[in-house]
């Protein structure tokens, strides 16, 4: 039977170890961030953060998401379609495979773990209206307040131009989702950087 949790006690990280110790599909809600739900396996429980191997709607991989836990506001374990889902994976011979070892206790070790995971990684920032922003493209160098990124732009081509962002603005971080890898796939091999002041680039 499904169990649905108003994750507002201690209890969410033990939640989520259980889950990824059992192999678990969970579906998880950020009512804060997005309308909508993520499902998918536990790969690693940090401190602040956590690993999802993302199943979409199609019942695809739609890549690995490191989410912070204050962001989910409720989660229900196993997905009450996870008989159904798992059962389609199986067909699709799609074997979740979450890394077990990712670095999830502050958001630098995240950015450079991801980075070294994937040629592109996704960086969601908070903006003012509280919903996430997204910027894609690869780390390129970390200061220590913050790191730069070269961008990829909707468009699928390469900013010139590295942009600057805060460890304390990046709420999200994804490797291996479908829109990225479509992106790189377009943009190609990213050009040299013109060196100049980095700036915030082109948000998807």
């Amino acid at each position: 039977m499904s169990n649905v949790i108003e994750l507002k006690t201690t209890g969410q990280r033990a939640q989520l170890r259980e889950a990824q110790q059992s192999q678990q599909m969970v579906r998880l809600w950020r009512g804060e961030l997005e309308h909508g739900s993520f499902c998918g396996y536990v790969g690693s429980v940090g401190r602040e953060f956590f690993l999802l191997w993302v199943v979409g709607d199609g019942i695809t991989y739609d890549g690995m998401y490191v989410m912070r836990h204050r962001d989910i506001s409720e989660l229900e374990a196993p997905d009450k379609h996870a008989v159904f889902m798992e059962k389609a994976l199986t067909l699709k011979n799609m074997v979740p495979r979450p890394p077990r070892a990712f670095p999830l206790d502050n958001i630098r070790d995240v950015v450079q773990a991801a980075s070294a995971m994937a040629p592109v990684i996704g960086i969601h920032v908070d903006s003012e209206d509280e919903a996430e922003v997204c910027y894609i493209g690869r780390l390129v160098s970390v200061e220590e307040d913050g790191f730069n990124m070269q961008e990829i732009t909707p468009d699928g081509e390469w900013l010139l131009e590295a942009s600057f962002f805060g460890w304390d603005e990046v709420s999200t971080v994804t490797m291996e989702d479908g829109y990225a890898q479509s992106l790189l796939a377009v943009a190609g091999a990213p050009p040299p950087l013109v060196h100049g002041d980095s700036d915030v680039g082109r948000a998807h």
